[in-house]
């Protein structure tokens, strides 16, 4: 039988119980399909499941092997790279058979080609280490790329990737997309890399209103959903419109039979027809009356449930907005010094050596380097939870960072909670105003923290720090696009342009950069063993 993945009628949910999407029909083959979607619409759940996370949930249906590589990994301690692969002790007994320790039994079942393998599994990836590395040694981008390895090595019929180019440098990215060109399985991959996407052979798109297949790449996709929003559009006026025509007919009526109604009251008055006559036209009246009432109520609730259904779509398809408050950064005013910094998690291997770096006025700089060259210690340094063995750090202007976990909020704490933690000042409807423009409306406010997705994640911090009345003067993003859909992007893109105070800023997405208007590149070097 040919490897497939159906799934049927299936409702994904949020952890706090709201429905995401209901009842969806998917089919997928031995093909390409990348999985979008708004950020929190439910695409890393739909891989648990094919990946079995849940197995009480029924229909889901797996022909064939599946291998899942999640966005995050918890690390354990001792963790090395040999065990993503399963083989700990297949390894160790080569360690006893080289040193001469091993058993007779355990020499005649040793996996003599094991290490070479393993390493020729690394290598594909760009990863040139030992299978005995601890993962904590590892950076992001690198323990990506060794749980890829691992991944591919098992030789599963379905690859199912949640953002395997997350934490990758230009390298690394274009690594997954070689290797996605010549996969013969099928494969999933929830992504928000265009570059990526554009090696699809299908597209799927999870929204509140269902999932919708589009056949093609990334390219061709976007041609197709510019379709549907224009669609959209003209849907909600044409809604709109018979609203209104109802609303006036309905006007005219009442109107109409208010002077006829009046005229009754005038023969009455003048008392030149029969009473029972005029009770019995009286009640004719009231029944035809009741009648059209109810014929023009029905189409009117027709009518505005079909407004509703086309506002319900266009929001779907039309991404949220974002105004950033002035941060008044003059030119020339220093921002933060780094000078002569050497700094590191080991004494015997620095990360930075002699590492300096201004940023004055407001300038947008570009933090750059491979995986391993130090940007995210640079971060660590700006934020204090790494001092440096030597040189000094200083940050002289107020700043707000965007590191990887969003870790300015409080995860216990709901949006709107978090947003008055930081914004003491501000009044509710401010508060809710604001937090409705980075699309966390009426409850969606209330959700807390620890409950969002990545890409919520993100949004719910940049909605507390660039939602309140001032925006800080420096803001330091470590890898922002990475989570965010593909609107989203567009839209922190518009925001980030009209921001006025300084920025420095970790990201492989050179689209990003080239959009938020970056003056300056460092570029970091991987310091050598």
């Amino acid at each position: 039988m040919p490897s497939s993945i159906i799934l049927s009628r299936i409702t994904l949910t949020a952890p706090d119980g709201r429905t995401l999407v209901s009842n969806i029909d998917l089919t997928f083959a031995t093909e390409r399909t990348g999985l979008v979607g708004r950020n929190g619409v439910g695409k890393t759940t739909v891989l648990s499941l094919i990946a079995g996370d849940s197995p009480s949930v029924s229909g889901v249906t797996v022909n064939g092997t599946v291998g899942l590589l999640r966005q995050s990994v918890q690390i354990t301690d001792g963790e090395a790279i040999i065990d993503l692969f399963g083989a700990r002790t297949a390894l160790a007994v080569l360690r006893r058979a080289e040193a001469g320790e091993a058993t007779g039994d355990e020499v005649a079942g040793a996996d003599w080609t094991l290490e070479r393998r393993i390493a020729a599994a690394l290598a594909s990836v760009g990863l040139d280490v030992s299978p005995e590395t601890p993962l904590t040694r590892l950076s992001g981008g690198q323990a990506t790329r060794a749980r890829l390895a691992a991944l591919i090595a098992a030789g599963p019929d379905f690859l199912l990737l949640d953002e395997p180019t997350n934490n990758l440098d230009r390298d690394g990215r274009q690594t997954v997309v070689e290797l996605l060109a010549g996969w013969q399985g099928g494969a999933i991959i929830v992504s928000h890399d265009r570059e990526l996407l554009e090696g699809m052979d299908v597209i799927v798109e999870l929204s509140s209103l269902g999932a919708t297949r589009y056949g093609g790449n990334w390219s061709q996709y976007r041609q197709s959903k510019q379709l549907e929003l224009a669609a959209a559009r003209r849907g909600l006026a044409d809604a709109e419109k018979r609203v209104t025509e109802i609303d006036r007919k309905a006007q005219d009526v009442a109107e109409a039979k208010a002077r006829k109604d009046a005229g009754g009251r005038k023969k009455r008055a003048k008392g030149d027809m029969p009473r029972i006559l005029l009770g019995a036209r009286k009640d004719r009246s009231e029944d035809r009356g009741g009648e059209s009432r109810r014929f023009s109520d029905r189409r009117r609730a027709r009518a505005l449930e079909d407004r509703h259904v086309a506002r319900e779509r266009l929001e779907v398809l039309q991404p949220f907005t974002v105004l950033i408050p002035p941060a008044i950064v003059p030119a020339g005013k220093a921002i933060l010094q780094i000078d002569a910094v050497s700094a590191g998690y080991d004494r015997k291997t620095p990360v930075l050596k002699d590492f300096s770096l201004s940023v004055t006025g407001p300038e947008r700089v570009a933090l750059r380097g491979p995986n391993g060259s130090g940007k995210t210690t640079v971060l660590r340094l700006l934020s204090g939870s790494l001092l440096p063995w030597s040189g000094s750090v200083q940050v002289v202007a107020g700043f707000a960072m965007f590191d990887q976990t969003v870790s300015l909020l409080d995860p216990s704490r709901s949006i709107l909670e978090n947003f008055r933690r930081i914004n003491p000042t501000a009044e509710e409807n401010t508060c809710r105003a604001s937090l409705a423009q980075y699309m966390f409306r009426a409850d969606a406010a209330l959700q807390t923290v620890a409950s969002l997705s990545g890409g919520q994640l993100l949004r719910a911090g940049l909605a507390c720090v660039l939602g309140g009345p001032i925006a800080p003067p420096l803001l330091i993003l470590d890898e922002p696009t990475n989570h965010l859909d593909f609107d989203s992007v567009g839209i922190v893109e518009s925001g980030l342009r009209a921001y006025d105070g300084a920025m420095l800023v970790v990201s492989h997405d050179e689209a990003f950069l080239k959009a938020i208007g970056i003056l300056r590149e460092v570029c970091l070097i991987e310091m050598p063993d």
